[in-house]
Protein backbone atom coordinates (compact mmCIF):
# COMPACT_ATOMS: atom_id res chain seq x y z
CA UNK A 1 0.00 0.00 0.00
CA UNK A 2 1.29 3.46 -0.51
CA UNK A 3 1.09 6.61 1.73
CA UNK A 4 -0.83 9.58 0.57
CA UNK A 5 0.02 12.84 1.71
CA UNK A 6 -2.23 15.97 0.81
CA UNK A 7 -1.01 19.55 2.10
CA UNK A 8 -4.53 21.93 3.53
CA UNK A 9 -4.99 24.97 4.76
CA UNK A 10 -7.03 25.44 8.07
CA UNK A 11 -10.17 26.88 7.44
CA UNK A 12 -11.80 27.97 11.41
CA UNK A 13 -11.26 31.59 11.71
CA UNK A 14 -9.74 30.38 15.62
CA UNK A 15 -7.66 27.47 14.18
CA UNK A 16 -7.66 24.18 15.61
CA UNK A 17 -9.01 24.58 19.21
CA UNK A 18 -11.13 22.22 20.98
CA UNK A 19 -14.25 21.77 18.86
CA UNK A 20 -12.54 21.37 15.44
CA UNK A 21 -10.04 19.20 16.60
CA UNK A 22 -12.14 17.38 18.60
CA UNK A 23 -14.81 16.79 15.41
CA UNK A 24 -10.86 16.26 12.92
CA UNK A 25 -9.26 13.70 15.77
CA UNK A 26 -12.83 11.49 15.82
CA UNK A 27 -13.43 11.23 11.97
CA UNK A 28 -9.34 10.27 12.24
CA UNK A 29 -9.72 7.56 14.72
CA UNK A 30 -12.85 6.34 12.43
CA UNK A 31 -10.83 6.29 9.68
CA UNK A 32 -9.76 2.86 10.82
CA UNK A 33 -6.17 3.58 8.87
CA UNK A 34 -3.33 5.16 10.16
CA UNK A 35 -3.34 9.04 9.72
CA UNK A 36 -0.62 11.83 10.39
CA UNK A 37 -0.80 15.29 10.83
CA UNK A 38 1.97 17.65 10.46
CA UNK A 39 2.33 21.54 10.76
CA UNK A 40 4.83 23.07 8.19
CA UNK A 41 8.44 21.28 9.00
CA UNK A 42 7.45 19.60 12.22
CA UNK A 43 7.43 16.49 13.60
CA UNK A 44 4.11 14.40 12.36
CA UNK A 45 1.60 13.43 15.14
CA UNK A 46 -1.59 11.04 15.57
CA UNK A 47 -4.59 12.51 13.67
CA UNK A 48 -6.56 10.24 15.90
CA UNK A 49 -4.94 12.48 19.36
CA UNK A 50 -6.98 14.83 19.98
CA UNK A 51 -3.81 16.43 22.23
CA UNK A 52 -1.23 16.44 19.90
CA UNK A 53 -3.90 17.98 17.55
CA UNK A 54 -4.09 20.61 19.45
CA UNK A 55 -0.66 20.62 20.51
CA UNK A 56 0.04 21.76 16.89
CA UNK A 57 -1.33 25.09 17.90
CA UNK A 58 -2.31 25.41 13.89
CA UNK A 59 -3.78 28.84 13.53
CA UNK A 60 -6.07 29.79 10.54
CA UNK A 61 -4.20 30.22 7.21
CA UNK A 62 -1.69 27.71 8.35
CA UNK A 63 -0.75 24.98 6.36
CA UNK A 64 -0.56 20.99 7.85
CA UNK A 65 0.03 18.08 5.54
CA UNK A 66 -1.63 15.02 6.57
CA UNK A 67 -0.36 11.61 5.40
CA UNK A 68 -2.74 8.63 5.54
CA UNK A 69 -1.40 5.04 5.17
CA UNK A 70 -3.96 2.01 3.84
CA UNK A 71 -7.18 1.02 2.31
CA UNK A 72 -9.45 3.72 1.26
CA UNK A 73 -6.42 6.70 2.19
CA UNK A 74 -7.56 9.02 -0.87
CA UNK A 75 -11.34 9.15 0.82
CA UNK A 76 -9.99 9.16 4.61
CA UNK A 77 -8.14 12.33 2.95
CA UNK A 78 -11.19 14.07 0.88
CA UNK A 79 -12.74 13.77 4.79
CA UNK A 80 -10.40 15.27 6.85
CA UNK A 81 -9.08 17.84 4.52
CA UNK A 82 -12.80 19.24 4.13
CA UNK A 83 -13.28 19.29 7.87
CA UNK A 84 -9.67 21.25 8.00
CA UNK A 85 -10.06 24.01 5.47
CA UNK A 86 -14.05 24.40 6.81
CA UNK A 87 -14.71 27.62 9.19
CA UNK A 88 -15.99 25.82 12.08
CA UNK A 89 -16.14 28.83 13.67
CA UNK A 90 -18.33 30.17 11.36
CA UNK A 91 -22.19 32.02 12.71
Amino acid sequence: MTEIARTVRIGSSHGLHARPAKMFAQAAKEAGIPVTVAKGAGAPVNAASILGVIALGAEQGDYVTLTADGENAEQVLDTLSELLTTDHDAA
